[in-house]
């Protein structure tokens, strides 16, 4: 199944980019990317995929060959979150499913609860659908400190984007990375950077720092609360050398995702899968086959393997 389509959709304050799979007389399933990422991030994964569906992935703003955000509009989740929406009445959805890596599957997952009427399944890769503050109740201001102090300081500098050659921008992004391979990393900074003269400038928006900058997240109370109001089907991909916290400094403490994935699994019954795969982060990338074969049965509604445990 080949790419069909490039298309901008209109809003306030520029366009979304978007690539779409497929005829959109099937049903959709909007594919979201991880943070600094772009769409480009789900192309090994769709094609091998069922082909009677359409998939649209998106560029969230900022990021890829999106619209930057206006000055003065700061990147915060809830924007991110509504972004989804916005995509979804461009095409006139009134039910689709989601499939979401990393930041966007948080994305994916905080749109399933607050709109849970329009969400029929939920695919997380690599990802929590909503973010505990058990790790993060005392950096919270820091963050949201940080993310403002940040972004005045990007939109006060008069400085020129910044060129770099292809081969030190690849190295820089994989240095960055050490989860992406070198073809990964190639195939991101396809859409992740435009060419010009001297060489190469990157497409994302410098005011877009670190992702636990504009997250939200919530106490244990909040996010049952919020799953009770799933009604998806969810699956959720763990990579077994994936990451378990939106920190690299909190990575060996599992707690979180062992009472996201026991509250899930509690309140969701036989809506939910929880299957873990050896792979890294970009376990979407590097090993597609692998993760296509999870996916795409549970796409087409067939019985589910029983679920891996933590």
């Amino acid at each position: 199944m080949g790419l069909l389509s490039e298309l901008k959709l209109i809003v306030p304050w520029g366009h979304i980019a978007v690539k779409v799979w497929g005829s959109q007389k099937n049903p959709p399933v909007l594919c979201l990317h991880g943070w600094l990422d772009n769409a480009n991030s789900f192309d090994r994964l769709i094609p091998l995929l069922p082909q009677d569906f359409c998939y649209v992935a998106m560029d969230f703003g900022g990021h890829g060959l999106s619209s930057h955000y206006n000055p003065g509009l700061p990147y915060c989740f809830q924007n991110f979150v509504s972004e989804v929406l916005r995509v979804a009445a461009a095409f006139k959805w009134t039910r689709f499913s989601l499939m979401g890596h990393s930041f966007g599957g948080t994305v994916s997952g905080t749109f399933a609860c607050m709109f849970p009427e329009m969400v029929d399944k939920l695919i997380l890769l690599d990802a929590a659908p909503l973010l505990l503050e058990s790790n993060e109740i005392e950096n919270i201001l820091t963050y949201r400190r940080r993310s403002i102090e940040h972004m005045l300081k990007v939109e006060a500098s008069q400085k020129s984007p910044r060129v770099f050659s292809p081969e030190e921008l690849l190295q820089g992004l994989l240095s960055r990375n050490s989860h992406l391979t070198k073809d990964c990393g190639e195939l991101l900074l396809q859409r992740g950077a435009t060419k010009v003269t001297e060489g190469l400038v990157v497409n994302r928006d410098k005011r877009l720092s670190l992702p636990e900058n504009i997250f939200d997240f919530m106490s244990k109370d909040q996010f049952v609360h919020s799953t009770r109001r799933l009604q998806a089907s969810v699956v959720m991909i763990k990579a077994l050398q994936g990451y378990f916290d939106v920190r690299r400094e909190n990575d060996n403490i599992k707690q979180p995702l062992l009472f996201m994935v026991d509250t899930l699994r509690s309140t969701l019954k036989e809506r939910f899968q929880y299957v873990e795969v050896p792979g890294n982060h970009y376990i979407h990338m590097n090993k597609p086959q692998t993760v296509a074969a999870i996916i795409s049965p549970f796409l087409q509604g067939l019985p589910r393997k029983t679920s891996s445990r933590l």
